[in-house]
Order: structure tokens, then sequence, then C-alpha cells
């Protein structure tokens, strides 16, 4: 059920002291900033991710795993709740209790798309709905580079995990250079259409992540990133870590193989490994989310 949440609706005006000050810096700055939820976030670091509405396995699980590994370090994470890259990227800093920043392309009242109305619900709820449109205005082809302009200009820096030759996400890159911000992208194949634009921005200049930790260099925050996140899981979690870490990727059968355990064990166990961020399936096969 759809959350009505447009009591909850609040303005900032731009030069107030609460307006962000990054944002403060752009070339066209909105007067006005629509929200709902943590107005703090505003003041907190920031850092952008987002890529195309049409993905693949890997790009999805990157960019959940770019969002955890952001959240996890105490940056919010910015992005548009667009369905593909946007939508994951907030998943991964949710999942970590981390902080996020959803930009519209519409009123704050209207979710957009309409297929992601609880993870604006969970984002209404702990981090922070924003848009420079008032309340009322429904999604427009031509709101969206607008709105893409409030993306990076909030953020330190940009990582486009996916994107198509014509991906709006390839315009937040140019309005994020243009605005003085880093622009990293994550590489695919060469032969990939959900990889042509990402592989375009590299070969114009932007910077190549290998892992998602190495986002967290140029912020400073870079340390022994997903290691010693691990270092907290429980024994036999840790195990099955380590398991996959050797192996690439396994079955559920053939983790309980090496570990002489019953499936009834080991399948909860892989589970709550998935919700915590650490591993995840395709095709019947589990491997590490981040490795």
């Amino acid at each position: 059920m759809k959350t009505d949440r447009r009591d909850q609706i609040q303005v900032l005006g731009f030069g107030q002291p609460d307006y962000p000050a990054l944002l403060q810096e752009i070339k066209d700055p909105p007067k006005s900033l629509y929200y709902i939820g943590q107005k703090k976030l505003l003041s907190t670091r920031c850092a952008a991710v987002v890529g195309s509405r049409t993905t693949t396995a890997y790009g999805r699980n990157t960019a959940r795993a770019a969002g955890r590994c952001l959240g996890e370090r105490g940056m919010t994470v910015v992005s548009g709740l667009a369905a593909g890259i946007d939508a994951c990227a907030h998943e991964g800093a949710l999942s970590c209790g981390g902080m996020t920043i959803a930009v519209l392309g519409c009123g704050p009242d209207i979710c957009y798309p309409a297929a992601n109305h609880q993870l604006m619900d969970r984002i209404a709820g702990s981090g922070l709905i924003l848009s420079e449109y008032p309340p009322g205005t429904p999604a427009a082809a031509y709101h969206f580079p607008q709105r893409n302009r409030i993306i990076s200009g909030l953020s330190e820096i940009l990582l486009v995990v996916q994107a198509r030759v014509r991906s709006g996400a390839l315009i937040t890159a140019e309005l994020a250079a243009e605005q003085g911000r880093e622009v990293f992208a994550v590489p695919g194949n060469i032969d990939s259409q959900y990889h042509l634009g990402t592989n375009q921005l590299i070969r114009d200049g932007a910077s190549v992540i290998t892992t998602v930790e190495e986002i967290l260099e140029p912020l400073g925050l870079a340390g022994a990133g997903k290691e010693a996140a691990a270092a907290s899981l429980s024994g036999t979690e840790y195990s099955l870590y380590q398991l996959l870490q050797q192996q690439g990727e396994m079955t559920a059968d053939e983790v309980c193989v090496k570990l002489s355990r019953q499936p009834s064990y080991v399948i909860p166990i892989l589970s709550a490994m998935e919700l915590k961020g650490f591993v995840c399936s395709e095709m019947g096969k589990f491997f590490l989310a981040n490795p």
C-alpha cells in the first residue's frame, strides 16, 4: 500500500542556513528544495551512484555493493530512485543502516516509477526524499536532466556503474565533470550494450574502479574494507565467506558437501549472508557480493 506523505513535505530556500554548501556552488542551483525525511543529510558527505534502468546482475550487484560500501563508511549515497542501478544503490546503503538521498524528477509526493513505492517509503522513513519540483508535479522527460545536476551537485564524487550509450547517467557524468566532481566508472564487456556508455566514459577520461573499495580512496576512507567487515561474521558465516573466496562460485549442494552439512543448515546461513550484503546468488550459484 502506497503511503501518502504530503503532510510531511517541507521546503528549503536557496541561501537559507541549511541549504547544501556544494549545491549552492553549482552553475544553476535550485531556488527551492522540497523534501521529506532527514534534512540533516544535506550537511553530510555525499557520493552519487547512478546508472541505467535496464541492467544485468553484474550491474545490480555492483551498485548494491557500492551503496553498502559507502554507507558502511558513513557516506550518504545519492541517486535518483530510478529502476535498475539507482534503486540498487539506495538498497545497498539501506542494507547496512547507511544514509541515502533520493533526488526526484517530480514532486516529492509522487513516486516514479510507481513500482519503487516501497523503496521510497523506506528512504522517506530513514533517509531523504528531495526535489526542486513542488508537490503534485508529475514526472516529465525534461525534468530528469535537470534533476541530474542536483544528484552530482550534492556529491563529492560520482560513480557510474552501468550505462548504455544514451543513458541519462552519462548526462549526470557530464554535469559532474562541469561541476568539478571526479567521475568514476565500472568497466564492462566491450561487446555488451549495457557497458557501452561506461566504457566510453573511461575512454574519455573517467577514473576506472576495479573493486568497489577503490571508490573510498579519493574520499580518504580507504582501509581494510570488506575483510574487516567480514571479521564480524559468525564462525560458520566466516567459514562460508572464506570458502566462496577460495572457490569463486558454488552451488548450495557444493557448499553442503564441502562443509559436510545438510541443506537445511547451510541454505538459511547463505540467505542471511545475502541479506547482509556479503553473498549474491544467480542461476543457482552463490558468490561473494564483492570479492
